[in-house]
């Protein structure tokens, strides 16, 4: 009798067998959004038994908190983006490793502007070193044969400043009545 054992969270290796791509689009509303395109890599084995990219997607979308088929509503999923420096990473639950997006400064400037990128798992290996054109096909092929799930990934929402007033947010002036805030600290008094 043999036992396979199944690790409670996703595989350590996942990270390493996932290829993504970001860039600036229209979302469904006409409003630019960013975008993260994240597939497996092609060939890849675990433990002599070939587990297909499928099934590693899926898994991935399942820990994400599970992403929606292209006529679905599109879920906010549980990882968030981080910004540390000018990396951008996204952190998915359990794992202990947070993937590294490839980015340029706009699509960086884009997400901190919204706060947030639509993700696209891709449920067919593509290799990271795949082109522009390659990767127009990809989607175009993906998209047709229902082979792409969505999400919603967002910043982490900012912390709120100890140093500010939460009544007037800084200002010194009560947003309901106009005069001097009640609530403020002296450093908002010092404020000009």
């Amino acid at each position: 009798m043999s036992v396979a054992l199944t690790p409670p969270g996703p595989d350590l290796r996942l990270p390493v067998s996932l290829a993504a791509w970001t860039w600036q689009g229209a979302g469904p509303d006409g409003r630019e959004i960013a975008h993260i395109l994240i597939t497996h890599t092609p060939a890849l084995t675990d433990g002599g038994t070939v587990v297909t990219a499928e099934d590693r997607m899926r898994r991935l979308s399942a820990y994400l908190g599970g992403l929606a088929g292209a006529h679905e509503v599109i879920a906010d999923l549980e990882c968030c983006l981080q910004l540390v420096g000018d990396r951008v990473l996204l952190h998915v639950p359990e794992a202990s490793r947070r993937l590294q997006l490839p980015t340029r400064g706009s699509w960086t400037e884009l997400v901190t502007r919204t706060g947030e990128a639509i993700l696209l798992l891709g449920l067919d290996p593509l290799s990271q070193s795949a082109g522009a054109a390659r990767l127009d096909a990809y989607l175009d092929a993906a998209l047709a044969a229902d082979r792409l799930l969505f999400g919603r990934v967002q910043l982490p929402p900012p912390a709120p400043r100890a140093d500010v007033c939460s009544t007037c947010s800084g200002s010194g002036t009560d947003p309901i009545s106009g005069r001097a805030c009640p609530d403020c600290s002296l450093h908002c008094r010092l404020e000009p």
